[in-house]
């Protein structure tokens, strides 16, 4: 049995995105008429809600399919600037010590930051996984 059924079935899934989407363009129709503007009454407002709603089911996955590379690229810059804010972090607390004892340098300039952030963030998440 699927997932699904704990969320209803996909005719009752589709008619309450229909409905929601028939309270969004009202709303925005309504209170956001200096950026969206609707004419035609309720009549347009069904038929922009449906045709969102119809989109939604046909377009959307088309694009989110076609814009992978797109998100993997945008995950994966960000996990660099947070494991290079980490790699950065730790760099400042270990200036704080005794160089007699801990010294921390990273070489290369950005590429040197981006290979430690990169290699630190696969080994975290690896780890993550590992202890699950």
């Amino acid at each position: 049995m699927s997932d699904n059924s704990s969320s209803g079935s996909l005719p009752l899934r589709i008619t309450i995105k229909a409905v929601l989407n028939i309270f969004l363009v009202w709303l925005m129709a309504t209170y956001l008429d200096q950026y969206f503007q609707l004419t035609g009454g309720w009549r347009a407002i069904i038929i922009i809600a449906a045709l969102i709603t119809l989109l939604n089911l046909i377009v959307r996955p088309v694009l989110a399919i076609i814009t992978i590379p797109l998100r993997l690229f945008a995950t994966i810059l960000a996990v660099i600037i947070v494991n290079g804010l980490f790699v950065w972090f730790t760099q400042m607390m270990v200036e704080k010590m005794d160089p007699a004892i801990v010294q921390l340098e990273i070489f290369g300039g950005l590429w040197g930051w981006i290979v430690v952030a990169v290699i630190l963030g696969f080994a975290n998440w690896l780890e993550k996984e590992m202890l699950k």
